[in-house]
């Protein structure tokens, strides 16, 4: 039998028990306005990183928020540190610092 339309894929499931949360905590203490992040996706909206390659802001730090580091570390290597994204934040974090301590803290791992 064809099949028609779309498929619909598995849920994913986040173990957050199992995952490591000392980066995150870490990050977390190290720029604690991180925590007043709303995910807008203001940043995201106006990356030219992300214009030109796949780099998410957003998604970095939900990733990093969920302790899932895997991918994390190579795509703050696409950041341009321009800081487009912090100009546009409702909460005014410092998002070029939270690229640098991200890369800092999942660098000792």
């Amino acid at each position: 039998m064809p099949q028609f339309g779309f498929s619909i894929s598995k849920p994913r499931a986040i173990n957050l028990d199992t995952n490591d949360q000392v980066p995150a905590e870490r990050l977390l203490q190290e720029v604690p306005e991180l925590k007043t992040c709303i995910a807008c996706g203001g940043c995201t909206a106006t990356c030219t990183a992300g214009n030109l390659t796949d780099f998410n802001f957003r998604k970095m730090h939900t990733l990093v928020r969920r302790g899932e580091y895997r991918e994390v570390y190579e795509q703050m290597d696409k950041c341009m540190l321009c800081g487009k994204c912090r100009l546009v934040c409702p909460r005014g974090i410092n998002t070029r610092a939270v690229v640098i301590k991200i890369k800092r803290v999942l660098g000792d791992y």
